[in-house]
């Protein structure tokens, strides 16, 4: 047997100064082997969805919180046994957390031993391995009466029956020796709430099988789920609430929170804060359409998407470049106009998770199938909801288009820090009166709000008509650009 070295992965602050994040889903459990960079888990921040790498090598001994659970930056979220190799470990002094379930003890397993590659470097926003060289315990024989404890575990104490997170007999004191069973082993007894050290082992060496763990719970009709993780033992904590009611309920309370939660508030902060002011248009945008066919034929857009947004993003760049005192934020703490010479432009997006904002950055400056890229990405990372928190920060303007619902117009509020934002409407087939006589024309309406401290009515008319001109004449998008 070695000496058990425990290393403690922290909630990173994936975001700029956030302070808590959900674990939506883990993708490792007890007695699993795990290795630098590899994703362990996927957490939700009021921002976005980020996935989160581990820094060691070793074999996974506990999973601090289940799916679900809102966790501060800072608390430990998993412990790996990093004892079979040379993985960095820390050793920070932290408040007492939950002691280390049974099913995950799997420092004995001599396949969890690899070793970390040297030099690695931070590889995201808030964590990354301390420079300074961490030395790996020194082996030593087992002493049963006196096992060895990381500097991080809980002072022992001894569990009550029964025991909803079982402990590992090395950590809690039960019979001194550590029972001998594999990961599997671990896994079933973890998914059965069976406490391995109270089983008799019948194994070859006493090691513990899975007849063995089944038969000290024969009276149990059924097992829990596999894919829950371990409660933390301080408090244990329900299953997520999720939005599931009887067919006879006259209500279901959804918790508020995450991205949902942020949006809230930052759209109330919007609302009571920036004047808004909105106005409309409604414009023949045929000659965009029949753009927009002859462009997906064009050898420079081949793989790229080409659709009516990526020509009304460009018309409204257009038009801020024609005015570009549209383009300002409102400092109330220096009390400034703060003019930008640059448009992150940002494009609104409904997920299963709510809405988010994230922005092409420097999107002035892009061409237009590079500009066909970024939002290619933007739109398809949005919805496999991997946004990253960077993305959605910085934005000056924005586009919403409600028209892929079928909705023909809206009074859109203005995404905090930005100065305007345009809603598109659905195109629709309408009777129009063109060249002096009604015809059916490929019809939409283009809502503007703006901040009106930063932008008064003439500017923002100036910037609406403008974008309105070129979806009319895409010809000008050469003319005026």
């Amino acid at each position: 047997m070695t000496d058990t070295a425990l290393a403690e992965f922290k909630m990173p602050d994936v975001g700029e100064g956030l302070t808590e994040a959900e674990i939506l889903k883990w993708y490792v459990q007890p007695g699993d082997t795990v290795t630098d960079g590899q994703v362990v888990c996927e957490v939700e921040t009021a921002k976005a969805a980020v996935e989160l790498p581990i820094p060691f090598n070793g074999v996974v001994r506990e999973l601090r919180f289940p799916e679900g659970t809102t966790v501060d930056v800072g608390q430990v979220i998993i412990a790996v046994d990093v004892s079979g190799g040379g993985a960095p470990v820390a050793e920070q002094a932290t408040v007492p957390e939950p002691a280390p379930t049974a099913e995950s003890v799997a420092a004995a397993e001599p396949e969890a031993e690899s070793a970390a590659p040297e030099g690695r470097k931070p590889v995201l926003v808030g964590y990354g391995v301390a420079e300074s060289s961490t030395k790996r315990r020194a082996r030593k024989p087992a002493a049963p009466e006196a096992p060895a404890a990381p500097a991080a575990v809980p002072a022992p104490a001894p569990a009550p029956a029964p025991v909803p997170a079982p402990q590992s007999p090395s950590l809690n004191g039960h019979n001194g020796a550590r029972p001998l069973a594999k990961p599997p082993v671990r896994k079933l007894a973890k998914d059965l709430g069976v406490d391995l050290a109270t089983i008799t082992p019948s194994g070859p060496d006493g090691i513990i099988t899975r007849e063995d763990v089944h038969a000290a719970v024969a009276p149990a009709p059924a097992a829990a789920p596999a894919p829950q993780a371990p409660e933390p033992v301080e408090a244990p904590a329900p299953a997520a609430p999720s939005p599931v009611a009887g067919a006879d309920a006259r209500e279901t309370r959804i918790p508020i929170k995450g991205v949902r939660k942020a949006t809230a508030q930052a759209m109330v902060e919007s609302a009571f804060t920036a004047p808004h002011v909105t106005e409309f248009v409604t414009i023949d945008v045929t000659r965009t359409m029949k753009l927009v066919e002859e462009l997906k034929q064009d050898k420079a857009f081949e793989g790229l998407r080409v659709n009516p947004l990526l020509l009304i993003s460009k018309a409204l760049l257009v038009a801020i470049k024609r005015n570009p005192d549209v383009n300002a934020a409102w400092d109330e703490a220096n009390q400034e106009i703060v003019q930008k010479h640059y448009v992150n432009l940002g494009i609104a997006a409904a997920t299963p998770r709510g809405l988010i904002v994230p922005n092409i950055k420097d999107a002035h400056a892009k061409t237009l199938p590079e500009l066909a890229e970024s939002l290619g990405e933007l739109v398809s990372t949005a919805r496999a909801g991997k946004t990253s928190p960077g993305a959605m920060q910085g934005g000056t303007v924005t586009i919403t288009n409600v028209g892929v619902f079928g909705v023909d117009t809206g009074t859109p509020i203005l995404n905090p820090g930005e100065s305007a934002i345009l809603a598109v409407g659905a195109i629709k087939l309408q009777p129009w009166v063109h060249k002096g006589k009604v015809k059916p024309r490929q019809v939409t309406t283009l809502a503007l709000s703006f901040d009106h401290r930063l932008v008064d009515g003439e500017l923002g008319s100036k910037v609406l008509a403008d974008v309105a001109a070129i979806l009319e004449q895409p010809k000008r998008l050469m003319t005026w650009a």
